[in-house]
């Protein structure tokens, strides 16, 4: 028999939010479809009538120009938020772990040298420019956090792991006899792939490598690509709560790259460095991957989940859209005279004219549904 809680008066601020969130995932063009209630209801073990009523209190926030938030207990909401002082910030999103997945090359089909009037230049082959190796990668990382000196508590480099497999070879060759195991690429990426690097790879990782006094409630953000998992797989569900954490498996915004710090530029970051490194065979390529992702700084990473914090801004300026530049906000500058921010505020006209473009029905559902996701991120 299922615990339901009396009211939603025993429900944290925190589940509270968790089940609005949900809610607002659901809707479609504004409105939530038929049995939305009860899913919620079911998924987060708490009755139909706490989530009718957590939903018409975020229903009432929305029109009154307010973020919807959820505080103490739900029948005594108090509307005072920090909207009325003119000042809100990002979440810091140090329980976010975000993860993706990107091809790395043995070399590039074309590259630049500097050399000198008398030096040779370096000589390079492969079988086809068209089909250069490669190996696909899933990357997972987090927010780096720092102490108060400036020391680090904890990199946020989850780790980068490889789609490969050990396979004996079927000739042999000058090189090594027949059946030597040999790595070799997974020819096909697909949802079981996906599920066993989640469940059996990254999420140990997470687990082995989080700080002892961070919060264990750990959000999982992925794209939409179709061989990720679902927020409802029931394998990732079993293992979602075990040793003291809590996963939940969220989306990004479809078409939105730019919110994912990996496609913003870390992986970018790694490429730069693997790019100088010299690869003859897969498990080099290996070995180049892995001394490029620990190279990169925890600094480095934190920069990007600024930029990550900028972005969002300017993408609900323009009502979900991609039609921005990505900002430049001199942080090399601002950690040398007045310290990085750890969050990025955001005005408040910008977060009453967001809402109010939820609410216009005429509007594009898709961009809609960007704006509400992009709302979940803010702490107040």
């Amino acid at each position: 028999m299922q615990n339901w809680s009396q009211g939603g008066l025993k429900l944290s601020s925190q589940m509270k939010n968790h089940i609005v969130q949900f809610l607002q995932q659901q809707c479609q063009a504004g409105a939530l479809p038929h049995g939305s209630f009860q899913e919620a209801a079911n998924r987060f073990k708490v009755h139909r009538i706490t989530v009718s009523r957590l939903w018409g209190i975020a229903k009432q926030q929305m029109s009154d120009g307010q973020p919807v938030i959820m505080r103490g207990r739900a029948s005594g909401y108090k509307k005072k938020t920090a909207l009325d002082e003119g000042k809100l910030l990002y979440h810091a999103m140090h329980n976010t772990v975000h993860i993706d997945e990107k091809w790395f090359y043995m070399t590039k089909a074309s590259d630049r040298y500097y050399l000198l009037p008398d030096e040779d230049e370096p000589y390079r082959s492969c079988k086809s420019k068209r089909f250069i190796t490669n190996v696909m990668f899933m990357c997972a990382v987090s927010r780096p956090q720092f102490g108060t000196d400036g020391q680090t508590i904890f990199d946020g480099k989850i780790g980068i792991f490889p789609f490969t497999e050990q396979v004996p070879a079927k000739r042999k060759s000058k090189n090594r006899p027949r059946g030597t195991l040999e790595t070799k690429s997974i020819p096909s990426v697909n949802k079981e792939a996906m599920r066993e690097c989640l469940l059996n790879q990254i999420i140990p990782a997470i687990k082995a490598k989080w700080p002892a006094n961070a919060s264990k409630d750990i959000y999982i953000q992925q794209d939409n690509a179709k061989p990720h998992l679902r927020s409802f797989d029931s394998q990732f569900d079993e293992l979602a709560s075990s040793d003291g954490f809590k996963f939940h498996l969220i989306s990004q915004p479809a078409n939105s790259p730019d919110t994912n710090v990996l496609d913003l530029g870390f992986f970018r970051a790694i490429q730069s460095l693997q790019d100088d490194k010299v690869a003859t065979n897969i498990d080099e390529l290996l070995g180049n991957v892995w001394s490029s992702f620990e190279e990169l700084t925890p600094q480095t990473l934190n920069n990007v989940f600024l930029t990550l914090q900028s972005c969002l801004s300017k993408i609900l300026e323009v009502h979900g859209g991609n039609n921005y530049k990505i900002p430049h906000l001199n942080k090399e500058r601002l950690r040398r005279t007045v310290g990085l921010p750890t969050s990025l505020e955001l005005g408040e006209n910008l977060v009453k004219e967001s809402l109010e473009y939820l609410l216009l029905p005429q509007n594009d559902v898709g961009a809609s549904y960007d704006i509400g996701h992009l709302m979940n991120v803010f702490q107040l």
